[in-house]
């Protein structure tokens, strides 16, 4: 019974622990604390003791844990922010513009990233989103719609 528990773990954390690096990385914005994000999520998978009941519940359990913790590290005293630049350097894009939209998107709010992550590069639907984050359906859409516009004015300031 151990086995199977280690292996379940092994093949989550396997197969989760890029989404939540790029859930962490997109939320902090800095490689290093995003590194720190997933040591610390999946050492809470490890400990967790409840099945999933399904795949998608373990995937979101573990984005859910994962932004818990985003929140923690914004709460630290010792919290300290990377630049773009060096956070542009770390990252690895095939074309300039897709670093170029990646600043834009590094430099709107949190709450705003965070749901144009999950909503365009995760494919969670609205509902998903809001029950992700525990807040509305409603204010889902009106930040989706915020940070879709922000991007558009950061876009349209640089091109």
């Amino acid at each position: 019974m151990i086995c199977l528990e280690r292996e379940e773990f092994l093949l989550l954390a396997g197969k989760y622990k890029d989404t939540v690096y790029r859930v962490a990385l997109n939320a902090l914005g800095s490689p290093h604390d995003a590194d720190d994000i997933v040591q610390e999520t999946l050492l809470r998978l490890w400990k967790r003791s409840e099945p999933f009941d399904s795949e998608a519940h373990a995937k979101n359990w573990l984005i859910r844990v994962a932004l818990n913790l985003c929140k923690n590290v914004f709460r630290a005293p010792w919290r300290k922010h990377l630049p773009l630049e060096e956070l542009d350097a770390a990252a690895v894009f095939d074309t300039p513009e897709q670093s170029a939209l990646f600043a834009q998107v590094m430099a709107l709010p949190e709450k705003y990233r965070t749901i144009l992550y999950l909503f365009y590069y995760e494919e969670y639907s609205v509902r998903e989103i809001a029950s992700l984050l525990k807040i509305s359906e409603t204010a889902v859409t009106t930040r989706l719609s915020r940070a879709r516009q922000a991007l558009k004015s950061k876009l349209t300031e640089v091109g």
